[in-house]
């Protein structure tokens, strides 16, 4: 059998299509889009389909978490001499961490194209903080393997300078519960409530959703797998709604 016969058995065209979609919208410089593929094909859909020996994105997502440290660490050292190693450690954490990937994963949109077991999918996986930060490091992976070192930093450092820049202006680290009070009580003080909209999913993996109201007012909403997981979403969601707003 070809190779190319067999990438189609593993791929269809309206998926290939989708992927070449992804490609075009984010200006990705990669042309692989069967290592692409592996990049957005989550361990869950690849153990209902086992029979199909589908690769999963595991191991891009190990490859892509250190390729993304050492990244922002260069980056971080050669920019901002001044910073002593304390610094440049909080920045960096600060700036990987599970909840700012995720968040530039979501805006990028790539939970969307993300291929899940149908009780991931159905338990809100596509929106789960924790799977799309390390989609963001898949993708990273899989730029890296399928290109070189200076492409791959290029296309980190566009998608996270801004949040470098808040983890420097100390917008970062903080959770988002806490900069949603401090923003909406600069002009006096405001009551914040999270009010539980739904709940969905089995007992071992409930999606949670949560509404922000201020003084009554609703505002935005998030999910998580936990109450404090949709608070800080919905925080989140709200904090950028309210700097829009502002702008």
């Amino acid at each position: 059998m070809s190779a190319a016969r067999s990438h189609k058995n593993k791929m269809t065209q309206a998926r290939e299509v989708s992927l070449q979609e992804l490609v075009s919208r984010l200006q990705l410089p990669t042309q692989d889009i069967s290592l692409l593929n592996r990049a957005f094909t989550h361990t869950s859909y690849a153990n209902e389909h086992k029979s199909k020996k589908i690769q999963h994105n595991q191991r891009l997502e190990f490859l892509g978490d250190a390729v993304l440290d050492l990244i922002v660490g260069e980056h971080l050292f050669k920019t901002y001499p001044q910073m002593t190693e304390g610094e440049l450690t909080k920045i960096k954490a600060a700036t990987v961490c599970e909840d700012s990937l995720a968040s530039c994963s979501r805006a990028l949109g790539l939970g969307e194209y993300l291929l899940l077991g149908h009780g991931e999918n159905s338990s809100g996986g596509r929106r789960r903080n924790s799977i799309l930060a390390d989609t963001f490091e898949c993708l990273v992976g899989c730029i890296y393997i399928s290109t070189d070192y200076a492409t791959a930093m290029q296309f980190v450092l566009s998608h996270l300078q801004g949040y470098i820049d808040q983890a420097i202006a100390g917008k970062r680290g903080k959770d988002y519960k806490t900069l949603l009070q401090e923003f909406v009580q600069r002009d006096g003080e405001k009551h914040i409530h999270y009010q539980l909209l739904s709940e969905s999913g089995p007992d071992h993996a409930k999606t949670f959703c949560m509404e922000v109201q201020i003084d009554g007012q609703s505002y935005e909403s998030g999910s998580g797998k936990s109450k404090k997981l949709a608070e800080q979403h919905a925080a989140e969601m709200t904090l950028k709604s309210l700097d829009a707003m502002n702008d």
